[in-house]
Protein backbone atom coordinates (compact mmCIF):
# COMPACT_ATOMS: atom_id res chain seq x y z
CA UNK A 1 0.00 0.00 0.00
CA UNK A 2 1.48 3.36 -1.07
CA UNK A 3 1.75 6.02 1.65
CA UNK A 4 -0.01 9.34 1.07
CA UNK A 5 2.49 12.20 0.65
CA UNK A 6 2.17 15.28 2.86
CA UNK A 7 1.47 18.50 0.92
CA UNK A 8 4.31 21.00 1.08
CA UNK A 9 3.73 24.62 2.09
CA UNK A 10 5.58 27.52 0.42
CA UNK A 11 5.58 31.16 1.48
CA UNK A 12 6.37 33.70 -1.27
CA UNK A 13 7.40 37.13 0.14
CA UNK A 14 8.21 40.14 -2.05
CA UNK A 15 7.37 43.72 -1.17
CA UNK A 16 7.58 44.73 -4.84
CA UNK A 17 5.08 42.07 -5.79
CA UNK A 18 5.70 38.62 -7.23
CA UNK A 19 4.23 36.04 -9.52
CA UNK A 20 2.82 33.47 -7.12
CA UNK A 21 1.16 31.67 -10.05
CA UNK A 22 4.58 31.01 -11.55
CA UNK A 23 5.76 29.45 -8.29
CA UNK A 24 2.60 27.36 -8.16
CA UNK A 25 3.34 26.15 -11.68
CA UNK A 26 6.79 24.97 -10.64
CA UNK A 27 5.50 23.30 -7.46
CA UNK A 28 2.26 21.84 -8.77
CA UNK A 29 1.34 19.87 -5.66
CA UNK A 30 2.40 22.47 -3.06
CA UNK A 31 0.23 24.96 -1.18
CA UNK A 32 1.58 28.40 -2.08
CA UNK A 33 0.85 31.54 -0.03
CA UNK A 34 2.07 35.06 -0.72
CA UNK A 35 2.82 38.05 1.52
CA UNK A 36 3.61 41.63 0.50
CA UNK A 37 4.54 43.16 3.90
CA UNK A 38 6.65 42.13 6.89
CA UNK A 39 3.52 41.98 9.06
CA UNK A 40 1.79 39.65 6.62
CA UNK A 41 4.86 37.42 6.42
CA UNK A 42 5.36 37.29 10.19
CA UNK A 43 1.68 36.59 10.75
CA UNK A 44 1.86 33.69 8.27
CA UNK A 45 4.95 32.29 9.99
CA UNK A 46 3.23 32.48 13.38
CA UNK A 47 0.25 30.53 12.12
CA UNK A 48 2.10 27.52 10.76
CA UNK A 49 5.18 25.79 9.38
CA UNK A 50 6.48 26.38 5.83
CA UNK A 51 8.79 24.06 3.95
CA UNK A 52 10.16 26.85 1.76
CA UNK A 53 10.32 30.67 1.88
CA UNK A 54 10.92 32.43 -1.45
CA UNK A 55 11.90 36.10 -1.49
CA UNK A 56 14.50 38.53 -2.77
CA UNK A 57 17.80 38.36 -0.92
CA UNK A 58 17.50 41.80 0.71
CA UNK A 59 13.98 41.04 1.87
CA UNK A 60 14.93 37.57 3.16
CA UNK A 61 17.63 38.91 5.54
CA UNK A 62 15.23 41.51 6.93
CA UNK A 63 12.49 38.89 7.28
CA UNK A 64 14.90 36.52 9.06
CA UNK A 65 15.81 39.18 11.63
CA UNK A 66 12.16 40.05 12.14
CA UNK A 67 11.26 36.38 12.58
CA UNK A 68 14.00 35.90 15.16
CA UNK A 69 12.81 38.98 17.05
CA UNK A 70 9.27 37.65 16.90
CA UNK A 71 10.33 34.23 18.27
CA UNK A 72 12.34 35.90 21.01
CA UNK A 73 9.31 37.93 22.01
CA UNK A 74 7.18 34.76 22.10
CA UNK A 75 9.76 33.02 24.30
CA UNK A 76 9.92 35.94 26.74
CA UNK A 77 6.14 36.06 26.95
CA UNK A 78 5.74 32.34 27.63
CA UNK A 79 8.87 31.44 29.60
CA UNK A 80 8.33 30.00 33.09
CA UNK A 81 10.53 32.62 34.79
CA UNK A 82 9.69 36.22 35.43
CA UNK A 83 11.69 38.51 33.11
CA UNK A 84 11.79 42.31 33.19
CA UNK A 85 13.74 45.52 32.61
CA UNK A 86 14.26 48.14 35.35
CA UNK A 87 15.79 51.61 34.97
CA UNK A 88 18.46 52.87 37.34
CA UNK A 89 15.81 54.61 39.45
CA UNK A 90 14.17 51.26 40.16
CA UNK A 91 11.18 51.77 37.86
CA UNK A 92 9.84 48.72 36.02
CA UNK A 93 10.15 49.52 32.32
CA UNK A 94 8.97 46.22 30.86
CA UNK A 95 7.96 42.81 32.23
CA UNK A 96 6.64 39.57 30.82
CA UNK A 97 3.34 38.18 32.15
CA UNK A 98 5.10 35.94 34.68
CA UNK A 99 6.87 38.84 36.38
CA UNK A 100 3.82 41.09 36.18
CA UNK A 101 1.85 38.41 38.02
CA UNK A 102 4.42 38.18 40.84
CA UNK A 103 3.71 39.55 44.34
CA UNK A 104 4.08 43.31 44.70
CA UNK A 105 6.51 42.72 47.55
CA UNK A 106 8.83 40.86 45.16
CA UNK A 107 8.76 43.72 42.60
CA UNK A 108 9.58 46.18 45.39
CA UNK A 109 12.51 44.12 46.66
CA UNK A 110 13.88 43.70 43.11
CA UNK A 111 13.58 47.44 42.51
CA UNK A 112 15.49 48.17 45.71
CA UNK A 113 18.19 45.65 44.77
CA UNK A 114 18.61 47.27 41.33
CA UNK A 115 18.98 50.75 42.83
CA UNK A 116 21.27 49.52 45.60
CA UNK A 117 23.54 47.63 43.20
CA UNK A 118 23.60 49.70 40.00
CA UNK A 119 21.56 52.83 40.58
CA UNK A 120 24.00 55.21 42.31
CA UNK A 121 26.34 56.95 39.80
CA UNK A 122 28.92 57.37 42.53
CA UNK A 123 29.16 53.59 42.77
CA UNK A 124 29.79 53.12 39.05
CA UNK A 125 33.54 52.69 39.04
CA UNK A 126 34.70 51.51 35.63
CA UNK A 127 37.92 50.40 37.24
CA UNK A 128 35.97 47.72 39.08
CA UNK A 129 34.65 45.21 36.59
CA UNK A 130 32.75 43.51 39.40
CA UNK A 131 30.26 46.35 39.20
CA UNK A 132 29.35 45.14 35.70
CA UNK A 133 28.75 41.54 36.68
CA UNK A 134 25.39 39.93 37.32
CA UNK A 135 24.28 39.55 40.93
CA UNK A 136 22.07 36.87 42.44
CA UNK A 137 19.76 37.16 45.45
CA UNK A 138 17.39 34.96 47.42
CA UNK A 139 14.21 36.88 48.26
CA UNK A 140 11.25 35.86 50.41
CA UNK A 141 7.74 37.30 50.12
CA UNK A 142 4.52 37.00 52.01
CA UNK A 143 2.72 33.65 52.27
CA UNK A 144 6.08 31.84 52.53
CA UNK A 145 7.04 32.33 48.88
CA UNK A 146 10.70 32.15 47.86
CA UNK A 147 12.43 33.45 44.73
CA UNK A 148 15.91 33.32 43.26
CA UNK A 149 16.58 36.60 41.41
CA UNK A 150 19.42 37.48 39.01
CA UNK A 151 19.98 41.12 38.04
CA UNK A 152 22.29 41.89 35.12
CA UNK A 153 23.46 45.39 34.04
CA UNK A 154 22.66 46.49 30.46
CA UNK A 155 25.65 48.44 29.09
CA UNK A 156 25.88 51.09 26.36
CA UNK A 157 28.81 51.58 24.01
CA UNK A 158 30.60 53.68 26.65
CA UNK A 159 30.36 50.75 29.10
CA UNK A 160 27.91 52.65 31.26
CA UNK A 161 25.00 50.92 32.97
CA UNK A 162 21.76 52.16 31.43
CA UNK A 163 19.23 49.57 32.54
CA UNK A 164 19.02 46.35 34.58
CA UNK A 165 17.72 43.05 33.20
CA UNK A 166 15.98 40.85 35.79
CA UNK A 167 15.17 37.14 35.84
CA UNK A 168 13.19 35.75 38.80
CA UNK A 169 12.65 32.02 39.55
CA UNK A 170 9.90 30.86 41.87
CA UNK A 171 11.67 28.30 44.10
CA UNK A 172 8.93 28.05 46.72
CA UNK A 173 8.19 24.40 46.03
CA UNK A 174 11.82 23.29 46.17
CA UNK A 175 12.41 25.30 49.38
CA UNK A 176 9.37 23.79 51.06
CA UNK A 177 10.47 20.37 49.86
CA UNK A 178 13.92 20.87 51.36
CA UNK A 179 12.44 22.08 54.64
CA UNK A 180 10.23 19.01 54.80
CA UNK A 181 13.14 16.71 54.08
CA UNK A 182 15.17 18.41 56.81
CA UNK A 183 12.26 18.06 59.23
CA UNK A 184 11.87 14.37 58.42
CA UNK A 185 15.60 13.86 58.86
CA UNK A 186 15.43 15.44 62.32
CA UNK A 187 12.34 13.39 63.15
CA UNK A 188 14.16 10.26 62.06
CA UNK A 189 17.11 11.07 64.28
CA UNK A 190 14.70 11.46 67.19
CA UNK A 191 12.98 8.23 66.21
CA UNK A 192 16.16 6.20 66.53
CA UNK A 193 17.44 7.97 69.62
CA UNK A 194 17.13 5.59 72.54
CA UNK A 195 16.82 7.42 75.82
CA UNK A 196 18.32 5.12 78.43
CA UNK A 197 16.41 6.70 81.30
CA UNK A 198 13.14 6.67 79.37
CA UNK A 199 13.33 3.02 78.32
CA UNK A 200 15.24 1.49 81.22
CA UNK A 201 12.11 0.29 83.03
CA UNK A 202 10.19 -0.73 79.90
CA UNK A 203 9.60 -4.22 78.66
CA UNK A 204 9.69 -5.03 74.97
CA UNK A 205 5.98 -4.39 74.42
CA UNK A 206 6.21 -0.97 76.06
CA UNK A 207 9.19 -0.05 73.88
CA UNK A 208 7.29 -1.14 70.77
CA UNK A 209 4.37 1.04 71.87
CA UNK A 210 6.72 3.98 72.37
CA UNK A 211 8.10 3.57 68.85
CA UNK A 212 4.57 3.27 67.46
CA UNK A 213 3.53 6.52 69.20
CA UNK A 214 6.58 8.34 67.84
CA UNK A 215 5.83 7.13 64.33
CA UNK A 216 2.20 8.20 64.57
CA UNK A 217 3.24 11.69 65.65
CA UNK A 218 5.75 12.14 62.84
CA UNK A 219 3.41 10.62 60.25
CA UNK A 220 0.73 13.11 61.25
CA UNK A 221 2.92 16.20 61.66
CA UNK A 222 5.21 15.74 58.66
CA UNK A 223 3.34 13.63 56.13
CA UNK A 224 -0.20 14.40 57.33
CA UNK A 225 -1.19 10.72 57.30
CA UNK A 226 -2.41 8.74 60.30
CA UNK A 227 -2.85 5.19 58.98
CA UNK A 228 0.22 3.04 58.56
CA UNK A 229 1.65 -0.42 59.09
CA UNK A 230 5.18 -1.76 59.43
CA UNK A 231 5.75 -5.33 58.27
CA UNK A 232 8.98 -7.27 58.62
CA UNK A 233 10.24 -10.24 56.63
CA UNK A 234 10.52 -13.45 58.60
CA UNK A 235 13.87 -14.81 57.42
CA UNK A 236 12.79 -18.39 58.09
CA UNK A 237 9.59 -18.37 56.07
CA UNK A 238 9.93 -15.20 53.94
CA UNK A 239 6.52 -14.20 55.34
CA UNK A 240 5.60 -10.58 56.02
CA UNK A 241 4.62 -10.11 59.66
CA UNK A 242 2.89 -7.08 61.21
CA UNK A 243 5.02 -5.36 63.86
CA UNK A 244 3.60 -1.82 64.13
CA UNK A 245 0.28 -0.50 62.86
CA UNK A 246 -2.28 2.23 63.36
CA UNK A 247 -5.68 2.57 61.73
CA UNK A 248 -5.62 -0.74 59.85
CA UNK A 249 -8.50 -3.17 59.81
CA UNK A 250 -7.95 -6.37 61.87
CA UNK A 251 -8.61 -8.39 58.71
CA UNK A 252 -5.42 -7.03 57.17
CA UNK A 253 -3.37 -8.96 59.73
CA UNK A 254 -4.81 -12.29 58.57
CA UNK A 255 -3.29 -12.11 55.09
CA UNK A 256 -0.60 -14.66 54.29
CA UNK A 257 1.78 -12.35 52.47
CA UNK A 258 5.31 -13.25 51.45
CA UNK A 259 8.17 -11.28 49.94
CA UNK A 260 7.27 -12.18 46.36
CA UNK A 261 6.56 -9.96 43.37
CA UNK A 262 3.33 -11.70 42.35
CA UNK A 263 0.18 -12.78 44.19
CA UNK A 264 1.28 -11.26 47.52
CA UNK A 265 -0.18 -7.78 47.34
CA UNK A 266 1.67 -4.51 47.08
CA UNK A 267 3.64 -5.15 50.27
CA UNK A 268 4.93 -8.47 48.93
CA UNK A 269 5.92 -6.80 45.66
CA UNK A 270 7.83 -3.98 47.41
CA UNK A 271 9.53 -6.42 49.81
CA UNK A 272 10.66 -8.61 46.91
CA UNK A 273 11.76 -5.88 44.48
CA UNK A 274 12.84 -3.06 46.79
CA UNK A 275 10.88 -0.60 44.64
CA UNK A 276 8.41 1.83 46.18
CA UNK A 277 4.81 1.64 44.99
CA UNK A 278 2.13 4.34 44.78
CA UNK A 279 -1.42 3.03 44.42
CA UNK A 280 -3.51 5.97 43.20
CA UNK A 281 -6.83 4.09 43.25
CA UNK A 282 -7.23 0.99 45.40
CA UNK A 283 -10.39 -0.05 43.55
CA UNK A 284 -8.53 -0.37 40.24
CA UNK A 285 -5.19 -1.83 41.37
CA UNK A 286 -5.19 -5.65 41.25
CA UNK A 287 -2.21 -5.82 43.64
CA UNK A 288 -3.95 -3.94 46.45
CA UNK A 289 -5.06 -5.89 49.53
CA UNK A 290 -7.22 -4.01 52.00
CA UNK A 291 -5.38 -2.49 54.91
CA UNK A 292 -7.36 0.54 56.05
CA UNK A 293 -11.15 0.05 56.12
CA UNK A 294 -11.89 3.05 53.87
CA UNK A 295 -8.61 3.24 51.93
CA UNK A 296 -8.75 4.84 48.49
CA UNK A 297 -4.99 5.13 47.84
CA UNK A 298 -1.76 3.88 49.38
CA UNK A 299 2.00 4.33 49.43
CA UNK A 300 4.36 1.45 50.23
CA UNK A 301 8.14 1.82 50.57
CA UNK A 302 10.84 -0.70 51.52
CA UNK A 303 12.57 -0.79 54.89
CA UNK A 304 16.30 -0.90 54.22
CA UNK A 305 18.97 -1.85 56.71
CA UNK A 306 22.58 -2.04 55.52
CA UNK A 307 21.28 -2.09 51.91
CA UNK A 308 19.10 -5.13 52.63
CA UNK A 309 15.31 -5.17 52.45
CA UNK A 310 14.02 -6.25 55.84
CA UNK A 311 10.37 -5.22 55.49
CA UNK A 312 7.99 -2.51 54.26
CA UNK A 313 6.29 0.65 55.48
CA UNK A 314 2.72 0.97 54.21
CA UNK A 315 0.77 4.26 54.44
CA UNK A 316 -2.88 4.54 53.45
CA UNK A 317 -5.39 7.35 52.87
CA UNK A 318 -9.16 7.56 52.50
CA UNK A 319 -8.65 10.02 49.60
CA UNK A 320 -7.91 8.86 46.03
CA UNK A 321 -4.55 9.89 44.54
CA UNK A 322 -3.42 11.21 47.93
CA UNK A 323 0.26 10.42 47.36
CA UNK A 324 2.79 11.91 44.95
CA UNK A 325 6.51 11.59 44.26
CA UNK A 326 7.35 14.01 47.07
CA UNK A 327 5.49 11.80 49.55
CA UNK A 328 7.38 8.79 48.21
CA UNK A 329 10.69 10.53 48.79
CA UNK A 330 9.71 11.56 52.33
CA UNK A 331 8.46 8.09 53.19
CA UNK A 332 11.65 6.42 51.92
CA UNK A 333 13.76 8.67 54.14
CA UNK A 334 11.57 7.99 57.16
CA UNK A 335 11.56 4.24 56.41
CA UNK A 336 15.34 4.06 56.75
CA UNK A 337 15.08 5.50 60.25
CA UNK A 338 12.24 3.12 61.09
CA UNK A 339 14.44 0.18 60.10
CA UNK A 340 17.26 1.45 62.30
CA UNK A 341 14.88 2.05 65.21
CA UNK A 342 13.49 -1.46 64.94
CA UNK A 343 16.98 -2.85 64.87
CA UNK A 344 17.94 -0.89 67.96
CA UNK A 345 14.91 -2.23 69.80
CA UNK A 346 15.88 -5.79 68.85
CA UNK A 347 12.63 -6.32 66.96
CA UNK A 348 14.39 -7.55 63.88
CA UNK A 349 15.41 -10.80 65.54
CA UNK A 350 12.37 -12.55 64.08
CA UNK A 351 14.08 -15.90 63.66
CA UNK A 352 14.67 -16.43 67.32
CA UNK A 353 18.16 -17.57 68.10
CA UNK A 354 18.14 -21.25 68.97
CA UNK A 355 19.97 -21.56 72.25
CA UNK A 356 21.91 -24.65 71.25
CA UNK A 357 25.61 -25.32 70.86
CA UNK A 358 25.58 -23.01 67.81
CA UNK A 359 26.62 -20.01 69.90
CA UNK A 360 29.41 -22.00 71.45
CA UNK A 361 30.59 -23.21 68.04
CA UNK A 362 30.54 -19.66 66.66
CA UNK A 363 32.66 -18.32 69.52
CA UNK A 364 35.16 -21.19 69.46
CA UNK A 365 35.34 -20.96 65.67
CA UNK A 366 36.39 -17.33 65.91
CA UNK A 367 39.14 -17.83 68.49
CA UNK A 368 40.33 -21.40 67.93
CA UNK A 369 42.76 -20.47 65.18
CA UNK A 370 44.69 -17.85 67.18
CA UNK A 371 44.64 -20.05 70.30
CA UNK A 372 45.94 -23.08 68.43
CA UNK A 373 48.74 -20.97 66.97
CA UNK A 374 49.81 -20.04 70.50
CA UNK A 375 49.84 -23.70 71.58
CA UNK A 376 51.87 -24.72 68.49
CA UNK A 377 54.44 -21.98 69.02
CA UNK A 378 54.76 -22.84 72.71
CA UNK A 379 55.31 -26.56 72.04
CA UNK A 380 57.89 -25.80 69.34
CA UNK A 381 59.83 -23.69 71.80
CA UNK A 382 59.59 -26.44 74.40
CA UNK A 383 61.43 -28.80 72.01
CA UNK A 384 64.17 -26.20 71.59
CA UNK A 385 64.64 -25.83 75.36
CA UNK A 386 65.25 -29.45 76.24
CA UNK A 387 67.32 -29.40 79.40
CA UNK A 388 66.04 -25.98 80.49
CA UNK A 389 63.41 -27.15 82.92
CA UNK A 390 62.40 -23.64 84.06
CA UNK A 391 61.70 -22.43 80.50
CA UNK A 392 59.83 -25.63 79.64
CA UNK A 393 57.74 -25.24 82.78
CA UNK A 394 56.79 -21.70 81.80
CA UNK A 395 55.93 -22.73 78.23
CA UNK A 396 53.86 -25.64 79.51
CA UNK A 397 51.96 -23.21 81.75
CA UNK A 398 51.12 -21.15 78.65
CA UNK A 399 49.72 -24.26 76.91
CA UNK A 400 47.65 -25.13 79.98
CA UNK A 401 46.33 -21.56 80.22
CA UNK A 402 45.28 -21.52 76.58
CA UNK A 403 43.49 -24.84 76.97
CA UNK A 404 41.74 -23.45 80.06
CA UNK A 405 40.64 -20.40 78.08
CA UNK A 406 39.04 -22.64 75.45
CA UNK A 407 37.30 -24.68 78.14
CA UNK A 408 35.94 -21.60 79.93
CA UNK A 409 34.70 -20.06 76.68
CA UNK A 410 32.89 -23.29 75.87
CA UNK A 411 31.33 -23.37 79.34
CA UNK A 412 30.18 -19.76 79.11
CA UNK A 413 28.85 -20.01 75.56
CA UNK A 414 27.09 -23.36 75.72
CA UNK A 415 23.34 -23.34 76.51
CA UNK A 416 22.27 -23.77 80.09
CA UNK A 417 18.73 -25.07 80.06
CA UNK A 418 18.02 -23.50 76.66
CA UNK A 419 16.39 -20.09 76.95
CA UNK A 420 15.54 -20.73 80.57
CA UNK A 421 19.00 -20.42 82.10
CA UNK A 422 20.62 -22.75 84.62
CA UNK A 423 18.34 -25.30 86.27
CA UNK A 424 18.88 -26.80 89.69
CA UNK A 425 19.01 -30.58 89.38
CA UNK A 426 17.74 -30.99 92.94
CA UNK A 427 14.46 -29.15 92.36
CA UNK A 428 11.66 -30.42 94.55
CA UNK A 429 8.29 -31.20 93.04
CA UNK A 430 5.60 -28.58 93.49
CA UNK A 431 2.27 -29.94 94.82
CA UNK A 432 0.28 -27.60 92.62
CA UNK A 433 2.10 -28.71 89.47
CA UNK A 434 2.57 -32.38 90.25
CA UNK A 435 0.43 -34.60 88.06
CA UNK A 436 -0.76 -31.77 85.82
CA UNK A 437 -1.04 -32.60 82.11
CA UNK A 438 0.77 -29.95 80.05
CA UNK A 439 1.22 -29.56 76.28
CA UNK A 440 4.28 -27.59 75.11
CA UNK A 441 4.06 -26.42 71.47
CA UNK A 442 7.10 -24.80 69.87
CA UNK A 443 8.88 -25.30 66.54
CA UNK A 444 12.31 -25.16 68.21
CA UNK A 445 13.34 -28.52 69.61
CA UNK A 446 15.64 -27.07 72.28
CA UNK A 447 12.75 -25.02 73.67
CA UNK A 448 10.42 -28.02 73.86
CA UNK A 449 13.06 -30.21 75.47
CA UNK A 450 14.19 -27.63 78.02
CA UNK A 451 10.68 -26.67 79.15
CA UNK A 452 9.74 -30.35 79.25
CA UNK A 453 12.70 -31.19 81.49
CA UNK A 454 11.89 -28.31 83.85
CA UNK A 455 8.21 -29.26 84.19
CA UNK A 456 8.86 -32.98 84.52
CA UNK A 457 11.13 -32.21 87.50
CA UNK A 458 8.09 -30.51 89.02
CA UNK A 459 6.04 -33.68 88.53
CA UNK A 460 4.12 -32.58 85.47
CA UNK A 461 3.12 -34.94 82.67
CA UNK A 462 4.50 -33.17 79.59
CA UNK A 463 3.77 -33.77 75.92
CA UNK A 464 5.20 -31.71 73.06
CA UNK A 465 4.17 -30.57 69.57
CA UNK A 466 6.56 -29.25 66.92
CA UNK A 467 4.07 -27.02 65.10
CA UNK A 468 0.62 -25.49 65.49
CA UNK A 469 -1.22 -28.08 63.44
CA UNK A 470 0.11 -30.98 65.53
CA UNK A 471 -0.74 -29.10 68.72
CA UNK A 472 -4.35 -28.59 67.63
CA UNK A 473 -4.72 -32.27 66.70
CA UNK A 474 -3.43 -33.30 70.13
CA UNK A 475 -5.76 -30.82 71.89
CA UNK A 476 -8.78 -32.20 70.04
CA UNK A 477 -7.97 -35.76 71.15
CA UNK A 478 -7.01 -35.19 74.79
CA UNK A 479 -7.64 -32.89 77.74
CA UNK A 480 -4.70 -30.81 79.01
CA UNK A 481 -4.61 -28.77 82.23
CA UNK A 482 -2.26 -26.30 80.57
CA UNK A 483 -1.25 -25.49 76.98
CA UNK A 484 2.01 -23.58 76.58
CA UNK A 485 2.38 -22.43 72.93
CA UNK A 486 4.73 -20.23 71.00
CA UNK A 487 3.05 -17.42 69.05
CA UNK A 488 4.90 -18.02 65.79
CA UNK A 489 4.88 -21.59 64.51
CA UNK A 490 4.52 -23.26 61.11
CA UNK A 491 1.08 -24.22 59.78
CA UNK A 492 -0.92 -22.78 62.71
CA UNK A 493 0.08 -19.88 64.94
CA UNK A 494 -0.19 -19.52 68.70
CA UNK A 495 -3.51 -17.71 68.59
CA UNK A 496 -5.05 -20.54 66.57
CA UNK A 497 -3.75 -23.07 69.13
CA UNK A 498 -5.22 -20.89 71.91
CA UNK A 499 -8.60 -20.75 70.16
CA UNK A 500 -8.62 -24.52 69.59
CA UNK A 501 -7.84 -25.21 73.27
CA UNK A 502 -10.65 -22.92 74.44
CA UNK A 503 -13.09 -24.44 71.96
CA UNK A 504 -12.28 -27.94 73.18
CA UNK A 505 -12.44 -27.03 76.88
CA UNK A 506 -13.09 -23.41 77.97
CA UNK A 507 -11.45 -23.99 81.37
CA UNK A 508 -8.11 -25.06 79.89
CA UNK A 509 -5.32 -22.67 80.86
CA UNK A 510 -3.31 -21.32 77.91
CA UNK A 511 -0.03 -19.41 78.02
CA UNK A 512 1.61 -17.90 74.93
CA UNK A 513 5.34 -17.41 74.43
CA UNK A 514 7.02 -14.88 72.17
CA UNK A 515 10.62 -14.10 71.37
CA UNK A 516 11.82 -10.46 71.69
CA UNK A 517 8.28 -9.12 72.02
CA UNK A 518 7.34 -10.45 68.59
CA UNK A 519 3.55 -10.61 68.20
CA UNK A 520 2.30 -11.23 64.65
CA UNK A 521 -1.37 -10.52 64.07
CA UNK A 522 -1.58 -8.98 67.57
CA UNK A 523 -2.25 -12.47 68.98
CA UNK A 524 -1.61 -11.38 72.56
CA UNK A 525 -4.14 -8.56 72.43
CA UNK A 526 -6.84 -10.78 70.93
CA UNK A 527 -6.15 -13.74 73.19
CA UNK A 528 -6.13 -11.63 76.35
CA UNK A 529 -9.61 -10.43 75.51
CA UNK A 530 -10.71 -14.06 75.19
CA UNK A 531 -9.25 -15.53 78.38
CA UNK A 532 -5.48 -15.90 77.90
CA UNK A 533 -3.87 -16.94 81.20
CA UNK A 534 -0.41 -15.39 80.76
CA UNK A 535 2.35 -14.33 78.35
CA UNK A 536 6.04 -15.27 78.56
CA UNK A 537 8.63 -13.15 76.77
CA UNK A 538 11.72 -15.05 75.69
CA UNK A 539 14.30 -15.32 77.01
CA UNK A 540 12.79 -16.06 80.45
CA UNK A 541 14.05 -17.74 83.58
CA UNK A 542 12.92 -20.94 85.26
CA UNK A 543 11.33 -19.16 88.20
CA UNK A 544 9.30 -17.00 85.79
CA UNK A 545 7.97 -20.08 84.00
CA UNK A 546 7.09 -21.91 87.20
CA UNK A 547 5.58 -18.81 88.81
CA UNK A 548 3.35 -18.09 85.79
CA UNK A 549 2.21 -21.70 85.59
CA UNK A 550 1.27 -21.78 89.27
CA UNK A 551 -0.61 -18.48 89.06
CA UNK A 552 -2.54 -19.68 86.01
CA UNK A 553 -3.45 -22.99 87.62
CA UNK A 554 -4.41 -21.33 90.89
CA UNK A 555 -6.70 -19.06 88.92
CA UNK A 556 -8.28 -22.12 87.36
CA UNK A 557 -8.90 -23.76 90.75
CA UNK A 558 -10.29 -20.51 92.15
Amino acid sequence: MQATSVQQRILVFCRAGCDAARVQGIFEHAAVEEAHTFDEALNALRQGHFDYIISEQRDFLALERAAVDQQAAVILQTIGQGVGIFDLAGQLVWANPKLRGSPEDLIRQISEACVRTFGSPSEQDKGKPAHHRARRFSLACGNDQHFEVTITPVMNSAEEVTQVAVVAWDVTHSRRLQKKIDAIDMAGRELVRIDAEQTAGMNVQERVKLLEQKMLRYMHDLLHFDNFAVLLIDKKTNRLEFVLQHGMTPRSQDYDMFAAAESNGISGYVAATGRSYICHDTSKDPRYLQGMETARSSLTVPLRLHDKIIGVLNIESDQPAAFNEDDRQFAEILARYVAIALNILDLLILERYESTGQLCDDVIGEISGPLNDIITDARTLMDEYIGNDEMRRRLNTIVDNVSEIKRKVRDVAKPKGGILGRWNETTEKDPLLEGKSILVADDEEIIRETIGQVLEKQGCVVETASDGRQAIEMIQNKHYDMVLADIRMPHKNGYEVFAAAKDHDPVTCVMLMTGFGYDPNHSIVRARQEGLSAVLFKPFKVDQLVSQLKLALEGKVA
